[in-house]
């Protein structure tokens, strides 16, 4: 404008103007006269215009009418170079703006007539042209006509006329458009009109338009109704008009005006009134055409589909609907319906390219497929366009498949313009490779079950660039190359899930910020206006409308597009279109995943995992997915869309083999290239996406750990994967390619996890619970196998426990709670370990991060942390053990000082250790256990020192390994020692504690419940230390009751000081008899079969080759310790107020030791009793001895009403000892006793010790080869503990006492012995020895007898008890005592030097003579002292002695020793020499009467052994010396009888002295009987004896003492006797001698008769020297009627028979008298 109006412009112009008029002057001079004089005037005319006016350019258009004409009539003249020049004028005049409305009207006229004559058709169009564009003065009808006139040029013949009109046509239409908008503009400032009536029906009432807008409207009008081939209302003068040039303004109108339509009512009106109708209409034939149909089906013959007309009405529905969809929302909806019609198969290929390019272009616009959501899908009864359109894709590319496309149906075989090239078959059987230069070069395309179609490049990503929607100049159908329809579809589907995806999850980021924001201003703490909140619910409520909108787009088009997806990834072979597919269905899960539809993005992700692995491959996961898919068709218009399959052929490059993770996996499997891609694919979803995945973590995961597997990945240290081999099958192949990305997949695998830690804690949970679910299925996959197991899930909850470290609460009990329920009980190893791998990696992590508060502030998590490995020891599994103990010696190491309140879980993991875990485990425990002792006790809280006494305990007892058992003991000292010196801090510690749980326990109600509980805290300390060694001591190993045995007694003896007094209470009771206790009752129940080894090759001693013998041990060793214990800490257990209980409770334990069938343990026992009896009773103040006790004690014992200060308490005095055992509690302040007490203890021992003796020594009553007899050292031991136990009962020892002793002291003595010990313990036969048991009785009884000597009158009276117990040990010289039914050996038969290993041992009885010859000196020397005493006198102890010395004197040779009946007669000579002169000064009290005839019976038997033995006649051996020094003893009591007793015969029973003068007189003869027997022929001669004998005899008999004629008649008596013996003697010696012959007559018979003969002729003698008054006259008779059997005799032939003869007849010669009368008359 400011170029045309410039003043030299205007100078130029009119310049111009002039020059043109001068022109047209010139030309037209000659012939049109008529347009010379216009133009000339015309010059002046503007001159003059130009000097009036200043504005020259507006006169010149008021003028222009004027001005103009010359130019128009020029026109007029037809002339060609008049016409140009005119026309040219013209239009500088109209370029210049000065041309009025009268004007424009005029030239149009001129133009109008010039077209008609068909004149410079160019040059008429350029002039319309400049005159509509320069200005708007052309209006209405003038308009009209010009746009006719346009269109009629365009109808010419002439081909460059008719496209230049073309174009003219449409920049006219466009200039009526702009006129429109520029009017809008102009407007926009003044008042808004009122809106036009909405139902108005009169089409053509535009009275409410301006000006343009009218003309616009008008123009518009009849375009369409030129299109419907109706007559025109506005463009009068149309001739003709196409239909394809119609629908070309008619879009290009719509596309680039659209403002005009939506802001004017009218235009709206037309659109719907007239455009879609027409649309409508015109695409009929379209929609009836059924390709392949022939016409006899239907009535009438369907029109075929024009393709221009077809095509153009695609163009205008695009843009209808991009533009005006809003307006025509109905109208739409059939549009779209066509659309998605036109897809079908039974279409023509154009057809459906078209159909497919128009949806394209709607695909990229994410809004307005949008809006067909809310408009259609989401209405009720509306139909579901968006799911349709998307569906219709979905099966058009099914379809391709399905169908072998060909190109449209009249393409020639070699298609021109197709980029494949060679037909379809040669293009099917050898896919996608193009012959060029001799290189092959794959294409990209799609296969699929054998249908091969190329991949074009249709399109740039995002734009709908249309080929065929373009090829506005074809008139015929185009051939479509093969693959475009395809490609097309392709990048359709691509574009819609890329613009819906870019838009919704914008929008949503648009809302979360928006709610962010929002929160964040409603959570400060200022009130809020009500205009803020206000603004919040809507916003929410927008959000709520929006998102429903998001939600239904997704739904309605996610199956179509799964299914399109799906098919065309499993048909792609080209890397880039996979990529895009993959794409997509990764944005799709994404999007389905934030807007929480479950479903969908399952589905989604379900086919990206089908992808990535081998097809047909069984994952039951993905399968229950697909199948719930596959079961819904979708239906598009009646015809169903099915979910195709994957097609098993796969034209993929193999690049890895491996084997398939199942349980019997059958074969390899082969991954792909492309499987690879899609496994990519899952892993940047899950990278990226994570947040949104949720449940579906669970099908990402198992393809992930499938892949993986086949792969063959294995999981390393910390959970990440590594290449590794295969365990068994074919190992995996992989080829370079997957090797090389193997690292990058590894990597990325961890990155997934890795980036858990940016979760948030829902989806957290999600991914935890899916590597919970996979771990499961895997773990059911490896039961009942000892096949390798897909350990993927395991590693990965342990790679993102440890990311999430911040947050591990939150994580740690499904996390943990998994890995120890499920995967650490696996039966398959590798599982299991790597469970536990997990888990104490986990542990060890969670520890040493540092948290925020740390641990130490944070003693809730930590105990959290420490939990699962305490857990881990419900598992029975050794190697799961291996890993939590290694776990506990890491954490030890690393984080041992600051465990804290952890301790008691790490030692409980200790402690869980059980004996029959294995070696290896044990060891590794205890290890852990020792550095906690050597570095750690000083760190733990003291509270937890109890748990380390229980867990080292617990080592103890364990049997695996014996060392460990004995090393724990050793830790158990450390521990005590370690108590000992840190006493009081543990002691400080513990009671603070105390207070506090004191105070909980009070607050709650309850009682405090700990062990031990009065005793203080520290005490409890140590009473479980002690409790814990008495375990020990129980343990069935020898060596550790050993070890814990000298421990547990070392410890009470080195630390016990520290102990509270009343805590000793707990050790006597509950520690150490209850110890006692177990320890007798293990005792008693041992086995007794026999232990070859020790274990190993250690060989047993046989004094411990049972476990009976063992334990016996472990007894001797307890007991001792207890006793010893007693012994030494008296002073600290006397004051406590029970002591005589425990003093009886353990008189009971020794009791049962001594009494046990152990020698070794009786005999222990006994020590021990030994040991408490030495204790030294304490004494008052007044009777302290100057000398300090036997025993030193520490504290100073006070007794008295004093205190004992060293105790820190106070002890009270009580009376009554009754009262004081009655309190057995100790709570009362303890007492110390007196001496009443002192001697209850005393007699309780008395009672314990007469009860093991009377039980030890008691016979048994029935007698086979185990009967148990004691030993002598037991005996022994047991009979010397009571002189020192007399000591102290000597005051009430009472006869009944004595009685029992009596019994225990017999019943000692008479025990045999072993023959296996006999030679140690016995003297040999001939050594008269004593065994110590022995010595010991004769002790206890000279302990007696002394004590009884100086005691009281009353304890005299024990004296004839002391004699009978000792001459019942008298009597064991000859009579052996019987011990019960037991045989035993008389000691020389005992085969004690050839000991059969395995017989039962014979018993040998002791030599008893030494002791019974021993007993019987002491029973002499007593009895020489108490012979007068009352007591002796009236027990009649003399009777009992000779009593018993007439046993072994009846013996005589018999005795077993011969020394002892010469000790008895050497003692009894020197008893009676005492006892007879007391018998006679008591003989009239009658005490001794019963005395004489057991005298006498003694020296009978003595004299005249009567004996049934063998030998009782004197030795064969025996010296001839021997035999009279014999002799002479005999002499020696014939003496005593005539000194000391028959002198006194007045004074002594006259039974008595008839039997001594029977006994004199048969000692006097030789011969005792009168019948000879074997055993009395070889009695020797005692000569001497039977002298002495008979003078004694004759002594008294004859002797004038006689006194009464009854003694006189028994001296009678006794000779006739003797004189009838020994005429029967001589008798039948002369018998003999007859008989015999020559044959000498046995010695004894010789013997014998010489004897008799010595003994009538002493005889004689003594008659003779006797008053003859004392013979009676019958005596000599018979003495004289000897001689005759004398002379008889002298026959015989032996000469001491004859010599003897000799001197019994040579007195015979005094009664040699003369006959007298007084004989014959005696005869008479």
């Amino acid at each position: 404008m400011a170029g045309t109006s410039s003043p030299e412009a205007v100078k130029k112009l009119l310049e111009n103007m002039q020059g043109d008029l001068r022109g047209l002057s010139l030309e037209c001079r000659k012939k049109f006269p008529p347009v010379k004089e216009a133009a000339e005037s015309g010059i002046i005319k503007v001159k003059t215009i130009a000097a009036r006016n200043t504005d020259i350019l507006a006169a010149l258009k008021e003028n222009s009418s004027e001005v103009v004409q010359p130019f128009l009539m020029g026109c007029g003249t037809k002339e060609p170079k008049i016409t140009q020049l005119c026309l040219a004028a013209i239009q500088r005049l109209m370029s210049h703006e000065v041309v009025s409305e009268a004007a424009a009207g005029n030239i149009i006229n001129m133009l109008w007539q010039l077209m008609e004559n068909s004149l410079e058709e160019l040059k008429l169009l350029q002039t319309v042209l400049v005159l509509l564009t320069t200005n708007t003065v052309v209006h209405d009808e003038a308009l009209s006509k010009a746009i006719v006139l346009c269109f009629r040029l365009h109808f010419t013949k002439d081909n460059i006329t008719n496209n230049t009109a073309a174009a003219t046509v449409r920049q006219v239409v466009t200039v009526v458009f702009e006129r429109v908008v520029a009017e809008d503009e102009r407007c926009k400032d003044a008042i808004d009109q009122p809106a036009a009536v909405q139902g108005n029906s009169n089409r053509r009432s535009v009275s409410t338009l301006k000006p343009c807008a009218k003309d616009a409207y008008m123009l518009f009008q009849d375009l369409c109704q030129l299109v419907n081939a109706d007559a025109p209302y506005w463009l009068v003068g149309m001739t003709e008009m196409t239909r394809t040039f119609g629908l070309e303004l008619l879009e290009s109108v719509l596309n680039d005006f659209p403002q005009v339509f939506l802001q004017h009512q009218e235009f709206s009106f037309l659109l719907k009134e007239r455009v879609c109708p027409l649309v409508i209409k015109l695409f009929s034939p379209n929609i009836k055409f059924r390709q392949g149909s022939t016409t006899s089906s239907s009535p009438a013959p369907v029109e075929k589909p024009y393709f221009p007309i077809c095509m153009r009405l695609l163009r205008v529905v695009s843009v209808l609907i991009k533009q005006f969809y809003s307006l025509l929302v109905t109208e739409c909806e059939i549009f779209l319906s066509l659309l998605v019609k036109f897809l079908d198969a039974d279409k023509p290929q154009w057809l459906r390219a078209v159909a497919v390019e128009s949806i394209h272009r709607l695909c990229v616009q994410p809004q307005l497929l949008r809006s067909f959501c809310q408009s259609y899908d989401m209405k009720q009864h509306s139909t579901k366009v968006f799911r349709d359109i998307v569906n219709a894709l979905g099966s058009f590319i099914q379809s391709l498949f399905l169908v072998p496309s060909t190109g449209n149906t009249s393409a020639t075989p070699n298609q021109a313009g197709s980029n494949a090239s060679g037909n379809t078959g040669s293009a099917q059987t050898n896919p996608g490779v193009l012959g060029m230069g001799g290189g092959a070069t794959v294409l990209p395309a799609f296969e699929y079950r054998g249908t091969w179609i190329p991949i074009l490049n249709v399109t740039v990503q995002g734009s709908a660039k249309a080929t065929y929607l373009e090829m506005l100049d074809k008139v015929e159908p185009p051939t479509i190359p093969e693959g475009y329809a395809m490609s097309v579809a392709f990048h359709c589907l691509l574009d819609l899930v890329r613009g819906i995806t870019t838009m919704i999850e914008g929008e949503l980021g648009e809302a979360e910020t928006v709610i962010q924001t929002t929160a964040e201003a409603t959570s400060l703490p200022a009130q809020s206006s009500e205009q803020d909140l206000q603004s919040v619910s809507d916003q929410s409520e927008k959000e709520l409308v929006s998102r429903a909108v998001w939600e239904e787009m997704v739904n309605a088009c996610w199956c179509g597009l799964l299914a399109a997806l799906s098919l065309l990834l499993d048909a792609s072979t080209d890397e880039a279109a996979t990529e895009n597919i993959l794409k997509a269905e990764l944005t799709m899960a994404a999007l389905c995943g934030r807007l929480g539809l479950v479903t969908s993005r399952d589905a989604f992700i379900t086919a990206i995992c089908k992808g990535s692995l081998p097809p047909h491959y069984a994952l039951t996961v993905l399968n229950s997915t697909t199948a719930a898919l596959s079961s819904k068709s979708y239906s598009i218009q009646g015809q169903n869309v099915q979910m195709i399959s994957p097609s098993s052929e796969s034209h993929q490059q193999v690049v890895a083999v491996g084997q398939p993770l199942a349980l019997q996996p059958q074969g390899t499997v082969m991954l792909t290239s492309k499987n690879i891609q899609c496994m990519r694919t899952l892993l940047n979803l899950a990278h990226f996406h994570g947040a949104v995945l949720g449940t579906s973590w669970q099908l990402v995961l198992a393809t992930l750990q499938h892949l993986v597997w086949i792969l063959g990945l294995k999981p390393s240290v910390g959970g990440a994967l590594k290449p590794g081999r295969a365990v068994e099958g074919p190992s995996t192949v992989l080829t370079t390619a997957v090797m090389t990305d193997l690292p990058s997949i590894s990597s990325m695998i961890s990155k997934l996890f890795e980036n858990s830690q940016y979760l948030d804690d829902v989806s957290l949970h999600h991914l935890i619970n899916a590597l919970c679910s996979l771990s499961l299925e895997a773990m059911d996959m490896a039961y009942g196998n000892n096949k390798e197991p897909s350990l993927f899930a395991v590693a990965k909850l342990l790679e993102t426990g440890l990311v999430n470290m911040r947050r591990i609460e939150i994580l740690w009990r499904p996390l943990t709670g998994h890995l120890l329920e499920k995967v650490c009980q696996h039966p398959n190893s590798r599982m299991r370990e790597w469970g536990a791998e997990a888990l104490t990696s986990l542990i060890k992590a969670g520890l040493t991060f540092r948290h925020d508060p740390p641990l130490s502030q944070n003693q809730r998590l930590q105990l959290l942390l420490l939990n699962p490995l305490k857990e881990l020891s419900n598992i029975s599994h050794p190697d799961i053990r291996i890993k939590q103990l290694e776990c506990v010696l890491q954490i030890l190491q690393s984080q041992g000082d600051s465990l804290g309140p952890g301790w008691p879980l790490v030692l409980g993991v200790m402690g869980a250790i059980q004996s029959d875990q294995g070696e290896s485990l044990i060891r590794t425990a205890f290890q852990c256990l020792q550095l906690v002792v050597t570095d750690f006790l000083p760190t733990m809280p003291c509270t937890c020192l109890q748990i380390v006494v229980e867990v080292a305990g617990s080592f103890g007892l364990h049997n695996q390994e014996l060392n460990i058992s004995l090393t724990s003991i050793g830790l158990l000292w450390n521990i005590s020692d370690y108590f000992f010196q840190r006493g009081e801090i543990i002691e400080k510690e513990l009671n603070k504690e105390e207070a506090v749980l004191q105070k909980q326990a009070e607050e709650k109600g309850v009682l405090l419940n700990r062990p031990f509980h009065p005793a203080s805290p520290f005490d409890c300390l140590w009473l479980c230390l002690y409790a814990k060694l008495g375990e020990l001591c129980v343990d069935p190993r020898p060596a550790v009751r050993k070890s814990a045995g000298q421990t547990l007694f070392s410890t009470i003896g080195a630390h016990g000081t520290l102990l509270q007094h009343s805590t000793w209470h707990t050790v006597i009771w509950k520690v150490l008899f209850h110890l006692l206790d177990r320890v007798r009752e293990s005792s008693t129940t041992a086995d007794k079969e026999k232990i070859e080894s020790g274990g190993g090759n250690i060989l047993i001693h046989h004094s411990r080759d049972t476990a009976e013998k063992q334990w016996a041990e472990t007894w001797v060793l307890t007991l001792a310790g207890v006793a010893r214990i007693f012994n030494t800490r008296r002073y600290l257990l006397q004051p406590l107020g029970d002591f005589s209980q425990a003093w009886d409770v353990l008189l009971d334990h020794i009791q049962s030791a001594a009494l046990s069938k152990n020698n070794e343990v009786s005999l222990a026992a006994l020590k021990s009793f030994q040991e408490i009896l030495q204790i030294v009773s304490p004494v008052r103040d007044s009777e302290k001895p100057e000398t300090p006790p036997a025993i030193n004690v520490s504290v100073p014992l006070v007794v008295g009403t004093t205190t004992a200060t060293s105790l820190g308490r106070s002890f009270m005095r009580t009376d009554s000892i009754g009262e004081r055992i009655g309190r057995y509690n100790g709570s009362e302040p303890p007492v110390i006793t007196d001496e009443i007490e002192d001697l209850n203890l005393w007699w309780a021992a008395w009672n314990s010790w007469y009860r093991i003796g009377s039980e030890s020594t008691r016979p048994p009553i029935t007698c086979d080869k185990l009967t148990f007899i004691p030993s002598q050292p037991f005996l022994t031991a047991l009979i010397q503990i009571f002189p020192a136990l007399y000591q102290h009962i000597k005051t009430g020892f009472s006869m009944d006492d004595l009685q029992k002793l009596g019994v225990i002291l017999h019943g000692a003595v008479s025990v045999p012995i072993s023959s296996d010990a006999s030679p140690f313990i016995l003297p040999s036969y001939t050594e008269a020895v004593l065994t110590s048991l022995q010595e010991a009785v004769l002790t206890a009884l000279d302990v007696l007898q002394k004590a009884i000597c100086v005691g009281s009158e009353g304890m005299q009276i024990m004296y004839p008890a002391i004699f009978d117990q000792l001459l019942a040990f008298v009597e064991f010289s000859c009579k052996p005592p019987q011990y019960g039914q037991l045989e035993t050996k008389h000691i020389a038969n005992a085969k004690y030097n050839q000991i059969q290993l395995f017989a039962p041992a014979e018993w040998v009885a002791l030599n008893y003579v030494p002791f019974a010859e021993r007993s019987l000196e002491v029973v002499v020397d007593l009895y020489q002292k108490t012979a007068c005493h009352k007591a002796v006198v009236t027990e009649k102890v003399l009777q009992n002695i000779i009593k018993t010395l007439r046993i072994p004197l009846s013996l005589k040779y018999s005795c077993p020793s011969e020394s002892t009946w010469k000790l008895a007669v050497s003692s009894l000579l020197k008893v009676l020499s005492i006892g007879l002169p007391v018998a006679r000064q008591h003989a009239s009290s009658g005490k001794f009467d019963s005395m004489w005839p057991e005298l006498a019976n003694t020296f009978e038997d003595f004299l005249f052994t009567k004996s049934m033995f063998i030998f009782s006649t004197p030795p064969d051996n025996l010296s001839i010396q021997e035999f009279q020094k014999n002799e002479s003893i005999d002499v020696e009591v014939v003496q005593l009888i005539s000194t000391e007793i028959l002198p006194y015969a007045n004074f002594i029973p006259k039974e008595f002295v008839g039997q001594i003068m029977t006994m004199l007189n048969k000692g006097s003869i030789h011969s005792q009987s009168s019948s000879f027997t074997e055993a009395e022929i070889d009695i020797r001669m005692r000569e001497e004896f039977s002298k002495v004998c008979f003078e004694t005899l004759l002594q008294f008999s004859f002797s004038n003492k006689v006194t009464t004629p009854q003694e006189g008649y028994i001296s009678r008596m006794a000779l006739s006797v003797l004189l009838k013996r020994s005429q029967d003697v001589l008798h039948r010696y002369i018998e003999d001698e007859r008989l015999s012959g020559k044959c000498p007559l046995p010695r004894q018979q010789v013997t014998e008769i010489i004897f008799v003969l010595k003994a009538v002729s002493t005889l004689i003698d003594s008659l003779k020297k006797t008053q003859p008054e004392n013979v009676d006259s019958s005596t000599w008779a018979q003495v004289i009627a000897l001689y005759p059997t004398l002379v008889e005799c002298i026959t015989c032939s032996s000469s001491e028979v004859c010599s003897a003869l000799k001197e019994a007849l040579v007195p015979f010669k005094d009664f040699m008298h003369p006959p007298a009368a007084k004989v014959q008359n005696g005869e008479s």
